[in-house]
């Protein structure tokens, strides 16, 4: 028998950062959707309030669009998001977070294409986080998954713990992107065994800004100026994103593509 092979598009996208990343996705993002055919989108919300996400601006993020939304080190700065992460469970936070903590961090959805997973994980070098070893984690949740399609949002700081992470699940899920540092990488690649990947997919916010804060705030910070609640800087904005292009009968990934879009 023939076993028929679709290209699944799927949209992962940066860290969305402050009312400006809000307002580019509400904009843009179905129309992104539609002219690469994506059928799937996952976008990492952490910073919708600067630090943190809102349940409002989770809604935010749902209408304009997005499918699934990750987490990640900030989750747990704005506490009304708290029971949010439990009662919705298209918002995900890092898996490896203690197990007593508020939400879910993996979950299988439906979807026209089949079932797709979306695993959420948080890195620990340089993080200053006590979470869990996440390679072990991610073990354990794909020894739990029958699903057609895998995707891992690895929310970390370090590059070589995120390459680390990729080539250890390589052929064991579709695609893995890095998020968390803002900064769009020039490494999109499939690795041998067939998983999409890019080091960080950068961020969704004011074009002018430094990883999306006011950049006077983050110079003063970097001058040794008393400390201060940092805000998003608002303006001209920008969506950082790929797609990744899977078979849908192997869970393969086929292409991975960086995108910006202003």
């Amino acid at each position: 028998m023939r076993v028929h092979h679709l290209e699944v598009n799927v949209l992962a996208i940066g860290d969305a950062v402050g009312d400006a990343g809000l307002e580019i996705l509400a904009r843009k993002l179905r129309r992104i959707k539609k002219c690469h055919n994506i059928v799937f989108t996952v976008a990492n919300g952490e910073n919708a309030s600067g630090i943190g996400i809102t349940p409002n601006q989770a809604e935010q993020m749902f209408n304009a669009g997005v499918d699934v939304i990750t987490l990640g080190n900030h989750t747990w700065t704005r506490r009304e998001i708290f029971g949010y992460l439990d009662d919705n469970g298209f918002i995900l936070r890092p898996a490896n977070f203690a197990p007593q903590t508020p939400g879910r961090g993996w979950g299988i959805f439906d979807t026209p294409v089949g079932d797709i997973c979306v695993i959420n994980l948080i890195g620990r070098l340089n993080m200053k986080f006590g979470s869990e070893n996440p390679f072990f984690e991610a073990d354990s949740i794909i020894r739990q998954v029958n699903a057609g399609i895998v995707l891992v949002d690895f929310h970390a700081e370090a590059t070589s713990e995120k390459l680390a992470m990729a080539h250890y699940l390589d052929g064991r899920v579709s695609a893995l992107w890095g998020t968390h540092t803002h900064v769009q990488t020039s490494d999109a690649v499939v690795l041998p065994k067939g998983t999409g990947y890019i080091t960080d997919l950068g961020m969704t916010g004011a074009t002018d800004s430094v990883i999306g804060i006011k950049p006077e705030m983050s110079i003063s910070m970097f001058l040794g100026d008393p400390p201060g609640r940092f805000e998003a800087a608002a303006g001209d904005a920008k969506i950082e994103c790929a797609v990744f292009g899977i078979d849908s009968a192997t869970g393969r990934c086929v292409s991975a593509e960086p995108l910006r879009i202003t």
